[in-house]
């Protein structure tokens, strides 16, 4: 298989290992509760998004695009914009009985926005092949999310001090900062919503 893989490839791979790289520390964090670990966890989303940009660019300048790119692009991109946020979420304090399931439901839509978009790919085409648009928001965009949290957690409000607090509801307990993952999804998965594509 590695002699199939064109240069795009190993750049869509390394966007993938970044964001392993990313969960690995949040799980040393957790373990140690030693910041630095969350810091190289943060540092690795803008380094995943770059190569995520240098994957499509390296791909169209040398006219080699191919199927598996494609899945190898989607694939890469749930770990790095859908699980990683998910995990940097959960590890700041979204831990609650109610925010799990609004984290699971993220990353779920990630995938099916995902899924939808390449079997879509087609009919999003102009006459040259070129998508013009996307059809609700691009995965990648949920590096906002990411750095929302990163600025709670240079304020230090994370945790039991998240923005917006903590409620019980229906005996479970509920961040409402999770809100920002929900709004997230369905802009993701939103048939309505079109994203002009440079």
């Amino acid at each position: 298989m590695i002699r199939s893989l064109k240069a795009a490839d190993f750049l869509t791979l390394a966007n993938a290992a970044c964001a392993t790289f990313a969960v690995f520390m949040c799980l040393n964090y957790l373990d140690t509760s030693r910041s630095q670990y969350l810091w190289a966890a943060f540092s690795a989303f803008p380094v995943a998004l770059l190569l995520d940009l240098l994957d499509g660019y390296v791909a169209r300048r040398s006219g080699t695009h191919s199927a598996l790119g494609t899945e190898l692009d989607s694939l890469a991109d749930i770990i790095s914009f859908g699980v990683a946020p998910a995990v940097v979420a959960y590890t700041l304090g979204m831990r609650g009985g109610w925010d799990v399931p609004i984290l699971m439901v993220f990353v779920a839509c990630g995938i099916g926005r995902l899924a939808r978009y390449n079997i879509t790919f087609g009919e999003l085409s102009d006459s040259t092949g070129k998508v013009t648009h996307y059809q609700g928001t691009p995965i990648p965009s949920t590096v906002i999310l990411v750095a929302v949290l990163v600025l709670a957690f240079s304020m230090g409000k994370v945790h039991d001090a998240l923005w917006l607090g903590r409620v019980r509801v229906l005996g479970m307990e509920w961040h409402p900062l999770s809100l920002m993952f929900l709004a997230s999804s369905w802009a993701m998965i939103s048939s309505r919503l079109r994203i002009p594509k440079p």
